[in-house]
């Protein structure tokens, strides 16, 4: 059975040197125009420091109108070109796996961020989003590609496409956000067609040895449990991509979906054929043990959130302590200093309930 220590090559030829991925987290520290701040610089390398295998990036924004938050790292625009690769050139020197997530936010972009009204697969009520039109989906995959390409001239050793948690890619495999009426709407098969596109690009316009890798969601954001499996088969049997990052927010949990009682969600995926994809599982990893049974479940690396957040070494913590517990919370801003937090981002771990002193 593989170990938690246990170096990890994918297809395209990078080596994890051990089992554990550094989650793509939210921060808030990067300036309005989408470049990198020294406090998202400090951060991330850090990270690298301390042991992760792979260093991913907070969601980045392939166009402006896809912002989500504010202090978002950008990948639209080659002025963001210098910082980019200022942090791979940073990750890559730690020997860990440097990779930056690819997002737009969609319908969840904030009108007032973005200065004009979000988008959306097809017209929301609900957020007053707008349905993009077919020549504005064609620009949207063709950014998410150029941003891969943006990513791989700045030194980055891959990508990660964000089709989880209620962005626009969710949105579009969404069959209630989804209501549209062409070739990207209606059946799964359509539903997908603009992720399974931008996979094709990204191969085409980046080669096979640069690292592709989707992040998924299984349950909740209006999407099915189901389709999610037999779209993860599908990228797994077709094998142009080299991991699969399901984003499970409890990996052991029972699904709630009908039909799959008696197994765990992470296990709803384990149990596919995976040829050589490699997948990895996120979702309350906080501790060794929880680590380790992740891989012991069949994960081939474990995605840790909260956890790298208190301890920017968690990586070297579990592995010379097979019992390592992380600090309890809430924890003072001045610790969350000293692992590297800039002010932005300890003034959000703040609005998390019980992580910071008061």
């Amino acid at each position: 059975m593989a170990s938690l220590s246990d170096a990890l090559t994918f297809k395209s030829g990078a080596i994890m040197p051990n089992r554990f991925m550094l989650a793509p987290l939210t921060n808030l520290q990067s300036h309005s125009d989408g470049t990198l701040s020294d406090d998202e610089y400090r951060w991330l390398s850090k990270r690298a420091e301390g042991g992760f295998g792979l260093t991913m990036t907070c969601a980045s924004h392939v166009q402006a109108v896809g912002c989500g938050f504010p202090g978002q790292l950008g990948c639209f625009s080659d002025e963001h070109l210098e910082g980019l690769g200022r942090l791979a050139a940073a990750i890559n020197a730690e020997g860990s796996v440097s990779v930056l997530q690819l997002h737009h936010a969609g319908m969840r972009s904030p009108e007032a961020l973005i200065g004009e009204q979000p988008h959306c697969p097809s017209d929301n009520e609900k957020t007053g989003a707008r349905g993009l039109s077919h020549e504005e989906v064609l620009r949207l995959r063709d950014d998410f590609i150029a941003a891969a390409v943006r990513a791989q001239k700045a030194g980055f050793t891959g990508v990660e496409l964000h089709g989880a948690h209620g962005y626009v890619l969710a949105q579009f495999l969404s069959p209630t956000i989804n209501l549209r009426d062409d070739e990207y709407g209606g059946s799964l098969e359509n539903r997908s067609r603009l992720l399974l596109e931008i996979i094709d690009g990204v191969r085409e316009r980046c080669g096979a040895d640069f690292l592709l890798g989707v992040r998924l969601s299984a349950e909740r954001f209006d999407i099915r449990l189901a389709e999610m499996r037999d779209l993860a088969q599908q990228l797994m049997r077709e094998g142009n991509i080299d991991f699969l990052d399901m984003s499970l927010w409890d990996s052991f949990k029972e699904p709630e979906e009908e039909g799959f009682e008696g197994k765990t969600l992470l296990e709803c995926f384990t149990e596919l054929d995976r040829g050589d994809v490699l997948l990895g599982t996120a979702g309350k990893i906080r501790s060794a043990e929880d680590a380790r049974r992740c891989i012991e479940a069949g994960a081939d690396f474990a995605v840790v959130g909260r956890s790298a957040i208190l301890h920017h070494d968690f990586p070297r913590r579990v592995l010379s302590d097979p019992a390592f517990q992380p600090v309890s919370n809430p924890v003072t801003a001045e610790y969350l200093r000293k692992e590297g937090l800039g002010e932005a981002f300890i003034e959000y771990m703040a609005s998390w309930k019980g992580f910071v002193e008061a």
